[in-house]
């Protein structure tokens, strides 16, 4: 049974770094006949700021808008998700936390595995840490290891070429691997599903 990986790329910013990466992996992660990869970007889903009248994840969201509703079956149709986020702050963008907010059984017991990036040598670690209480909060699967690519501006380049520069090897790898381990549990718990 083929699964479905959502490849979200956490950001609205134009000309991001993010969207670099992002480039990147649609070059060199192709869809097949065991896993069909559905490339996510928060701009194509201009939501607005959370105001409810239901507080997230205590009742089911009424009176969602179109975009809303679209962001939600996006999700909902994925097996498993790979999120790529930079770090504002020391946490996930606004724009990604406001998204999640919305989110509810879409996304219940399915693995995710988190893609940090800054151009400091942090490598993202705390926007990687701030969302993994989010993520579980919504009863996903959180893969241990995320990657980090620190440094980053010099290894892209505008089209997602990735450029001869230091740790650029390193990010292959890694990037590589991620898509590995997300499709590798994906697959195991599309095929095992847990019963309550």
């Amino acid at each position: 049974m083929g699964i479905k990986i959502g490849i979200i790329l956490g950001t609205t910013r134009h000309n991001s770094l993010g969207g670099k990466i992002f480039k990147y992996l649609q070059k060199t992660v192709q869809s097949n006949a065991d896993v069909e990869y559905n490339w996510i970007k928060l701009s194509d889903y201009p939501l607005p700021l959370y105001d409810h009248e239901e507080t997230p994840l205590e009742d089911h969201i009424h009176d969602l808008n179109g975009v809303e509703s679209s962001w939600l079956e996006q999700l909902n149709q994925q097996d498993g998700y790979l999120i790529l986020t930079p770090e504002y702050d020391y946490a996930i963008t606004g724009a990604l936390k406001n998204a999640l907010d919305l989110v509810g059984p879409e996304v219940n017991r399915k693995p995710v595995l988190t893609i940090a990036y800054s151009h400091f040598s942090d490598g993202g670690i705390l926007a990687a840490q701030s969302i993994v209480p989010i993520l579980q909060m919504l009863k996903m699967i959180v893969l241990p290891t995320p990657v980090l690519l620190w440094n980053a501006d010099d290894n892209f380049a505008e089209d997602g070429t990735l450029l001869d520069a230091k740790n650029s090897d390193h990010f292959a790898k890694r990037l590589n691997e991620a898509v590995n381990e997300i499709n590798f549990y994906t697959s195991t718990l599309k095929n095992n599903p847990f019963k309550e």
